[in-house]
C-alpha cells in the first residue's frame, strides 16, 4: 500500500472531529528497493477499494479549494499541482503517535504572498500543503486500517558486534573476524521455581501519644505519655496447592503502658496486655465449606493492679480462657485477594476459664471460689474480615461469641490501620465486649457492654510470603 494509493482511497472523509489521537510518520529513510520492491511512478496505476482504476495523472492538475467551511460535512480534499515525488510511492510505514489538533486540512499560507509578486515563495506554501495533506491521509488511513500498517526496520536498533584481529603466520595478514556470542544465560542468573506451601504475614508496630500541661493551665490535667506495642504473625496453608485442606494459625501480642501521675504508689499502669492464639483446621465438603476444628487461647503476661492500691486487677494466667470447638467454617476470597471472610460455627463447644493467682477473686471471672478453672459445654461462633479498603487503608476486625445456654459472652475487636508510608502509620482500635454473666459496679454506670477504644500514631514493619 502505497502514499498514493492511500490518497486514492481517502478522497471522500467523512465527519471529523478535533483533538483526535492519531499516528504520525516520521521522514522516511533512504529508498531501499529490495525491502520495499520499489516501483517507479509512472508505471503506478492505482485501484481503490471498489475496484475502479485511477490514472496517476489525475492527480496532475488538481487544486485545492479554499471555500470549504462546514467541518462536519463530506469533504472532497484535492492534490496540489505538482506530481508526487516518487519516494512517496513506496509502502507508507507509521512507527510514531502523537496528537494533531485537528484533522482538517489548513490553507493558511505558510509565507505570505508578496504583493505584486505572488510567485514569491509559493512552492513553499504548495510543499507544506503536500506535507499536510500527506501526513493527514496516512493517519486517516492507519485508524481505519491498523492491521495493514507495517513497522521500518530501518529504526530497529541492532546489537553491539565484537571483533578480533588474528595474523595468519603464512601470508603475514592481519585477519580481522566477528567473534558470535553465546546465546546461554548465566547458570547464577537462571531462575528457580518451587511451590510455596505456606504463606506468612507478620506486622510489628510501635504506637504512642505524648501530652504536657503546664501546672497553670486554666483547665487543669496530668502529663501523660502512652505506649501501645503490637506483634502480628499470621501463617496458613496455601489454597493454590491445598484446595481441600484449610489450616491456619494466628499469633498476637499486644501491650500498652502509660504514666499514672495520679496513682502514688507506682509510676506506671498497665492498660493493655493481651496474648492471643487462633487456629483452625479443616477439611472441605463443599464450595467453601470446611468440616473444621477451631481453638482460642488468650491471656496476659504482666500484673495490673488497681490504682493506689495493692489489690491486683489480672495477672499471668489470671484470667486465662481457652475455648475449642467442633463444626463448620466458610472461607471466601475475592479475586483480588484485597477481601478475606472466615466464619466458623462450633455447635460443640468446650470453653476453660481459669486464675491461678491466689492473690485474685476468682468469683469475678466465674469460678467457684477455691477453685482454679471452671469447665463450660455450649456453644460458639467465629467471624473474621480483613479488608483492604484502599492503597493505604485496611481493616482487621474478629468476633468471637460463646454460650453455655445459661450466659452469653462475646468480645469484637477492630483495628483500622492508616499507612502514611513504609515506617508510619496511624491505627484506630475499637475492642467491644458483652458478657451477660458480669455483676454491676457500684462506682460506674457501665454494666455488661464494655469498650475500649486507643487512636494512636507511631512506627511499623510488615513482611508478607
Amino acid at each position: 500500500m502505497t502514499i498514493k494509493e492511500i490518497l486514492a482511497i481517502t478522497l471522500v472523509l467523512g465527519p471529523v472531529y478535533a483533538n483526535a489521537r492519531v499516528t504520525s510518520l516520521l521522514p522516511p529513510p533512504e529508498p531501499r528497493n529490495e525491502i520495499y520492491n520499489y516501483v517507479p511512478a509512472d508505471t503506478v496505476m492505482i485501484v481503490t477499494e471498489e475496484g475502479e482504476e485511477i490514472d496517476p495523472a489525475f492527480f496532475d492538475d488538481m487544486l485545492v479549494d479554499e471555500d470549504i467551511t462546514e467541518p462536519d460535512s463530506t469533504v472532497f480534499i484535492p492534490f496540489v499541482t505538482t506530481v508526487l515525488p516518487s519516494y512517496n510511492m513506496r509502502p507508507a510505514v507509521f512507527d510514531k503517535l502523537h496528537i494533531l489538533d485537528s484533522l482538517r486540512l489548513t490553507t493558511t499560507p505558510v509565507v505570505t504572498p508578496v504583493p505584486g509578486n505572488p510567485e514569491i515563495g509559493a512552492w513553499i506554501n504548495e510543499d507544506a500543503l503536500r506535507f499536510d495533506l500527506i501526513k493527514r491521509a496516512r493517519q486517516h488511513y492507519i485508524v481505519n486500517n491498523p492491521g495493514q500498517i507495517l513497522y521500518n526496520e530501518a529504526y530497529l536498533p541492532e546489537p553491539p558486534k565484537h571483533f578480533t584481529a588474528t595474523v595468519d603466520p603464512e601470508t603475514a595478514r592481519i585477519i580481522i573476524s566477528e567473534v558470535l556470542p553465546e546465546m546461554t544465560a548465566k547458570p547464577e542468573l537462571e531462575v528457580k521455581f518451587g511451590k510455596k506451601h505456606w504463606l506468612k504475614e507478620f506486622n510489628a508496630n510501635l504506637q504512642f501519644s505524648q501530652a504536657f500541661v503546664s501546672p497553670n493551665w486554666y483547665k487543669g490535667g496530668n502529663n501523660n505519655v502512652n505506649a501501645l506495642a503490637n506483634v502480628y504473625y499470621n501463617v496458613k496453608l496455601n489454597p493454590a496447592f491445598h484446595e481441600k485442606l484449610l489450616f491456619e494459625n494466628t499469633f498476637q501480642y499486644k501491650l500498652g503502658m502509660n504514666n499514672a501521675p495520679d496513682d502514688e504508689m507506682r509510676d506506671y499502669s498497665i492498660s493493655e496486655d493481651l496474648f492471643q492464639w487462633n487456629m483452625t483446621a479443616g477439611y472441605k465438603s463443599a464450595k467453601r465449606w470446611y468440616y473444621s476444628l477451631s481453638a482460642m487461647f488468650k491471656t496476659q503476661f504482666m500484673n495490673n493492679y488497681e490504682k493506689n492500691s495493692n489489690n491486683m486487677k489480672a495477672s499471668f494466667l489470671s484470667p486465662g480462657e481457652l475455648n475449642v470447638g467442633l463444626g463448620m467454617t466458610y472461607n471466601y476470597s475475592n479475586p483480588k485477594n484485597t477481601f478475606t471472610f472466615d466464619a466458623s460455627i462450633s455447635p460443640l463447644s468446650w470453653n476453660m476459664k481459669m486464675c491461678i493467682n491466689s492473690k485474685m477473686n476468682e468469683t469475678s471471672f466465674g469460678i467457684k471460689e477455691g477453685h482454679k478453672t471452671v469447665h463450660e459445654i455450649g456453644s460458639s461462633a467465629e467471624g473474621k474480615i480483613q479488608w483492604a479498603i484502599c492503597e493505604n487503608i485496611a481493616l482487621r476486625s474478629t468476633l468471637f461469641v460463646f454460650s453455655d445456654y445459661d450466659y452469653i459472652q462475646s468480645d469484637w475487636e477492630n483495628n483500622i490501620v492508616f499507612t502514611i508510608n513504609r515506617f508510619l502509620t496511624t491505627q484506630l482500635n475499637v475492642h467491644m465486649r458483652y458478657d451477660s454473666s458480669v455483676k454491676q459496679s457500684e462506682d460506674t454506670e457501665w454494666h455488661k457492654f464494655m469498650l475500649k477504644e486507643i487512636l494512636s500514631f507511631g512506627f511499623t514493619y510488615k513482611f508478607n510470603t
